[in-house]
């Protein structure tokens, strides 16, 4: 890193997020299986990272921007195949592979949060969702099965995620989880 222009690429909410939404989603995992109000609380409380994130996808710096990294399918393919052959692109933000997994992450995890509450609603009447109590077991089963997908979901793409970051880092000779720590990348080739 010595004698080279480093600049801020990662904005402090963005890092926040990255890192709270991480060790929220871990939390969440672990007391999965215990069915506890903590776990009902690491749910809402990834929603609620969520809901911040999505407005500072919109309104936030540049790179934090959907509109910096979100690429369509076309693109997100043809950077696939560049990091195949070993040639993708370096990009400052997200690349396309990067903005994609971002957006699958998102939905990923709200759609397991949003059946989280379902399942909340079916068992106990309670919550945003308290209405579906009258629906009974089949509803509960349901509901229990698409959040354990929708999680597993998320535990897969979080790997596919970190390989990604790892494969990222390697190729382009930097450390991307450094960067989501500091920041700061290393300024455009």
């Amino acid at each position: 890193m010595q004698g080279m222009t480093m600049v801020r690429v990662w904005d402090p909410l963005v890092r926040v997020f990255h890192w709270s939404l991480a060790l929220t989603f871990a939390a969440a995992w672990l007391t999965g299986e215990d069915e506890s109000a903590l776990h009902d609380v690491f749910g809402y409380a990834i929603l609620a990272l969520i809901g911040v994130r999505l407005i500072w996808g919109l309104l936030g710096t540049r790179y934090a921007r959907f509109s910096d990294f979100v690429r369509g399918p076309a693109t997100v393919l043809a950077y696939l195949q560049d990091i195949a052959r070993s040639r993708a692109q370096r990009h400052l933000g997200h690349n396309p592979a990067g903005g994609a997994m971002v957006v699958a992450l998102l939905l990923s995890l709200i759609a397991t949060a949003l059946t989280g509450m379902g399942l909340e609603g079916v068992q106990s009447g309670t919550g945003l969702f308290a209405n579906l109590h009258d629906l009974g077991h089949d509803a509960e089963e349901w509901f229990e099965e698409l959040h354990e997908l929708f999680a597993n979901f998320s535990i897969f793409l979080v790997f596919v995620h970190v390989a990604g970051v790892l494969l990222a880092s390697f190729q382009h000779g930097e450390n991307l989880v450094r960067a989501m720590i500091t920041g700061r990348k290393r300024a455009a080739d």
